[in-house]
């Protein structure tokens, strides 16, 4: 076994990913150096020489040349009718260098060698992978999907290093088989056992932000500067943008001709609802702005507790709290006020505050928080649908609508 054949072994190093020319020469040396430590007690008097583009490694010992009869350490000193025996030039004091081969440290010694280097690039790739994708948190990565388990999915990027997406970060709508390609940020970058473990997210606000980086060319540019983004993941999501330039529309330039920017986001979120909001510091148009399509008639603002309380026609309260809640939600997620939304009282309606003394403050509280804060407001819903919204009980909402109806009644 000759020294080029031995390191021909090691030579796939020129195949390792996320590790440079230099740094592997760097641990090829220190493995070698460590085993002529072991070997001979010493490196200092060794030459190691590293050819990468072959890889091939050459060690040579540096010994004095000293009398004979006077060699104290053979690994540092040769006697000099060795030398001539070799070389009729060498005189006493010279350095004498010699090769030694790989093959006279032994069978146990290379086999040490050979897995000592491969538990040193494995470490060094796992420093690697950790140092690459810290410097990616926040940013957006593809991948092929490769198992798909029930509390996360193990996707490959183009260099087979190991991602993973959690249940949590995963759209409530998706749905992944083998193969699939998926797009997302990474989140988080963690060592776990000394392995690398890298978080994806794709219901984090900034997957959306990346994706908008990507389709819309102004953002990229910062011609259009996003704000702030609010997503119920799979719902519904609201982004606040905006342009230091009057001549550029922000909300028509993220949606694009025809919807054309804003349906490749929409399909990526899964069918996600996203409304582009013109971002303002006036906090009543910011309101109402984040509250669209409802058409407000008022706002009265609270500043020091945070609170507006929004009133509109009766038609539009249903179009302000939205499906659910989401409109609602998210808008109070944007502004940071908590919105309360009443109904403007009709002349021949009777606002639930004159029922104070016949119904609970509470019950009166959580009606004008889901938009019933008139008599008729409530009365128009079914019995099972006021207590749904107020989470009232049958019988609560029931004695509710008796007592209004009285007052229409008599």
């Amino acid at each position: 076994m000759d020294n080029l054949n031995l390191i021909s072994n090691f030579a796939e190093f020129k195949e390792l990913k996320n590790i440079d020319k230099q740094t592997m020469i760097g641990v090829l040396e220190d493995v070698f150096r460590h085993a002529l430590q072991k070997q001979f007690e010493t490196d200092e008097n060794f030459d190691v020489i590293i050819n990468p583009e072959k890889g091939d490694l050459e060690i040579w010992r540096n010994r004095t040349v000293v009398e004979d009869g006077a060699v104290e350490n053979p690994n540092m000193q040769i006697a000099v009718s060795e030398v001539k025996a070799i070389d009729l030039t060498y005189e006493i004091g010279d350095e004498y260098a010699d090769q030694v081969q790989l093959a006279s440290f032994g069978r146990r010694t290379v086999l040490s060698l050979r897995q000592n280097l491969a538990s040193r690039i494995l470490e060094l790739e796992k420093a690697n992978l950790y140092r690459k994708y810290s410097e990616k948190v926040g940013e957006l990565v593809s991948g092929e999907v490769y198992q798909v388990w029930k509390k996360e999915v193990l996707i490959l990027d183009d260099e087979e290093n190991e991602l993973l997406l959690p249940k949590p970060e995963q759209i409530p709508n998706d749905y992944y088989r083998k193969g699939d390609t998926i797009k997302a940020i990474v989140k988080s970058v963690e060592m776990n056992n000394n392995q690398p473990r890298i978080i994806l997210s794709r219901t984090a606000p900034e997957f959306l932000e990346r994706l908008f980086e990507q389709e819309v060319p102004e953002i990229y540019d910062g011609l259009i500067t996003i704000k702030k983004i609010v997503r119920i993941p799979g719902e519904r999501a609201k982004v606040a943008v905006e342009s230091y330039d009057d001549r550029i529309d922000p909300v028509g330039a993220c949606v694009g001709m025809k919807g054309s920017r804003i349906y490749s986001i929409v399909k990526e979120l899964r069918n996600e609802n996203i409304d582009v909001v013109n971002y303002t510091t006036n906090t009543q148009l910011m309101i109402q702005r984040s509250l669209n399509p409802a058409k407000i008639s008022s706002i009265v603002l609270d500043d020091e507790k945070m609170t507006a309380s929004v009133y509109l026609k009766p038609d539009q309260v249903s179009l302000a709290i939205g499906k659910g809640g989401l409109n609602i939600r998210l808008s109070k997620m944007l502004t940071g006020y908590d919105i309360d939304v009443y109904r403007e009282v009709e002349e021949e309606d009777v606002a639930l505050t004159e029922f104070a003394d016949e119904i609970e403050p509470w019950i009166i509280e959580a009606l004008q928080h889901v938009g019933c804060d008139t008599a008729k407001s409530v009365l128009e819903l079914p019995v099972e649908e006021i207590a749904a919204r107020a989470d009232l009980e049958i019988e609560q909402a029931q004695k509710v609508v008796e007592i209004l109806k009285a007052e229409f009644e008599e």
